[in-house]
């Protein structure tokens, strides 16, 4: 295949839930060439250069297979990170914070669903693999969200005087009115 059958296949795989860029599949092409992964053919009559998998870029494709994803190297949670500063962030309500997102991810969540079922594709297995991690994935959220909300209600924010001030300045301050009290 060349590139742009490449990014269509993956896209139709998955549903076309995460786009693919196409300078991307073609700089990744590249670099599997220079690894002889892949090697080019001779070029097509429309002027497309098809690339195709070698033997040792069959082993590398058998050996990603069979290695379980490390999650160790997780991707920054950017709402765990949200809800972590909205507690140590004056004047913020966390519990309406965990509201607005539980209302978002339950929305999404029910799009996923609507999308699964209104699918023309019943056989289509990979994409709805794929649908069905991104519900596994909010409904997990929701959960997590539902925890944060009863840690709330069981251990309440931090008052004010728990909370880490943001500069030396306010260290200061804060030690002055702690010493006040």
């Amino acid at each position: 295949m060349y590139g742009y059958q490449l990014r269509v296949t993956f896209e139709e795989s998955t549903g076309g839930t995460w786009p693919l860029n196409i300078g991307q599949v073609y700089t990744t092409l590249s670099r599997l060439e220079r690894d002889k992964l892949v090697c080019p053919l001779a070029e097509s009559g429309t002027g497309q250069r098809p690339y195709e998998i070698t033997d040792a870029g069959r082993a590398e494709l058998a050996l990603w297979f069979a290695t379980p994803i490390s999650h160790g190297d997780r991707p920054r949670d950017e709402l765990a990170i949200k809800l972590a500063l909205a507690l140590t962030t004056p004047g913020v309500d966390v519990g309406a914070v965990v509201q607005t997102q539980r209302t978002a991810t339950v929305r999404t969540m029910q799009e996923y669903t609507r999308l699964k079922h209104r699918t023309d594709r019943p056989a289509d297995l990979s994409w709805r693999l794929v649908v069905d991690a991104m519900v596994f994935q909010a409904e997990a959220e929701v959960r997590w969200l539902d925890h944060c909300e009863v840690s709330l209600l069981r251990y309440g924010p931090p008052s004010v005087s728990e909370k880490t001030p943001v500069s030396e300045q306010e260290a200061g301050d804060e030690a002055e009115r702690e010493a006040a009290r």
